[in-house]
């Protein structure tokens, strides 16, 4: 099975290429060129791969929650290359890929992502290993104060992302994670998106172009996007 994933959540910017148990990829870190840098991480993949568009059975992206302006423009990215070759088309949460990441790097299966959502707040997701990869799971997805998240961890839990570079002390204390099992450097990868992206292409997943859209989670931030689709966040 051949894959491409994208990612362009945060301050990195990263492309995975899948092609049966081989795994390639682009890292960079690289805050505001993610319009610049993406198609021509993912195009390079395919060059080297020497793979058309075409041949690949799926598309897989972050589609956040996470900064607005970034999970845009990886959707729209994924949405006008899986338009041009026919492509399935798979949205992976964001939070889900950087429990995966914490998987890959730590052997995490049970994993508190937060993203720093700004204004004082979190993106998280209580994530569990199921079916060899990382779902989100309890009460999904959410935003809010990390002092609110309301998360009762196993002993073996780990934390990941921003939001316990932003706000690790508030975290902490809300789940009783320790310091020594927080990877808040950690960042989304497209690796990690991949994998996840597989494993929904082989359950029947995916979904046509129109229906692969983002997720902001922050109503304020959905409703402006609507009423100004061209304004970033």
């Amino acid at each position: 099975m051949k894959l491409l994933a994208l990612d362009t959540t945060e301050d990195s910017c990263s492309a995975a290429l899948c092609i049966d148990d081989e795994m390639y990829w682009r890292f960079e870190l690289a805050p505001r060129r993610h319009s610049e840098l993406i198609l021509p991480m993912a195009e390079s993949l395919l060059a080297e791969a020497e793979l058309a568009l075409s041949q690949l059975d799926g598309l897989a992206f972050s589609r956040g929650p996470g900064s607005f302006t970034g999970i845009r423009i990886a959707t729209g990215v994924a949405q006008g290359m899986a338009l041009g070759a026919d492509l399935p088309v798979v949205p992976v949460s964001t939070l889900a890929a950087l429990a995966q990441g914490a998987l890959r790097e730590q052997g995490a299966r049970q994993v508190l992502s937060a993203l720093d959502a700004r204004m004082g707040e979190v993106y998280w997701a209580w994530c569990e290993l199921e079916a060899g990869v990382m779902q989100v799971a309890g009460n999904g997805e959410q935003v809010g104060p990390a002092a609110d998240v309301q998360f009762a961890p196993g002993e073996d839990a780990w934390g990941a992302g921003s939001g316990w570079a932003a706000h690790g002390d508030e975290l902490m204390a809300a789940t009783g994670i320790g310091a020594t099992r927080v990877l808040a450097g950690q960042p989304v990868h497209a690796r990690d998106v991949a994998t996840l992206g597989l494993a929904a292409l082989a359950s029947g997943q995916a979904v046509a172009v129109e229906q692969a859209l983002p997720v902001y989670i922050r109503d304020n931030v959905a409703a402006k996007s609507r009423k100004h689709p061209q304004a970033g966040a």
